[in-house]
């Protein structure tokens, strides 16, 4: 989106939905509200300021340049706000590089720019999107892991406690039969 001093209205200047998730005869329904949300939002936001609004089960993230170029993100609760931010950061950075005319374009949707339609699919799950949560993810698999691990020793702990145990009977009873022997035994003398 484009909302300078020079519109009234900010100006959709490439958009891509990812609208799967929904029936074929809902995704221009959703796309309209999306679109509308996307440019209201926009329109409230200062520059230089982010900002997610929340309706009903969605959020709209939205990161307004302090030269009026913004970007928006429609998901879910679970796409974490500082990806959400981080990716809205450097697709800005990328727009800005692969199309410089921006700052004039008064045309909705004239910008045909692939990059977008390939992040928006690359980037559906956060954790390609962000170091952290990369490293958040491998973290977790590592924990559960080390618990998998822990609980199975605990397992072999409490069967080896029962072998101790065992041996401890075992040697007990060794004893016995031992102190027996040496009582038969000492009846016979050898001369």
């Amino acid at each position: 989106l484009r909302y300078n001093s020079d519109v009234t209205e900010p100006v959709m200047l490439v958009q891509v939905c990812e609208l799967s998730s929904f029936g074929f005869f809902q995704r221009g329904s959703v796309r309209e509200m999306i679109t509308f949300f996307n440019k209201t939002i926009a329109k409230r936001t200062p520059l230089g300021q982010r900002q997610s609004v929340q309706n009903e089960e969605y959020y709209v993230h939205v990161y307004m340049r302090t030269d009026g170029l913004c970007a928006c993100i429609t998901c879910d609760a679970e796409y974490n706000p500082r990806v959400a931010f981080s990716l809205l950061t450097k697709m800005l950075e990328d727009f800005t590089s692969f199309y410089p005319g921006w700052l004039t374009e008064k045309r909705q949707e004239s910008v045909v720019w692939p990059q977008l339609e390939n992040d928006i699919v690359k980037y559906q799950d956060p954790a390609n999107a962000d170091q952290i949560m990369k490293i958040q993810r491998s973290l977790d698999e590592t924990r559960d892991v080390l618990h998998q691990t822990i609980e199975s020793v605990l397992q072999r702990g409490e069967k080896l406690e029962d072998l101790v145990e065992r041996s401890g009977e075992l040697s007990s009873q060794s004893k016995l039969f031992y102190k027996q022997a040496k009582r038969a035994n000492s009846c016979c003398a050898v001369v």
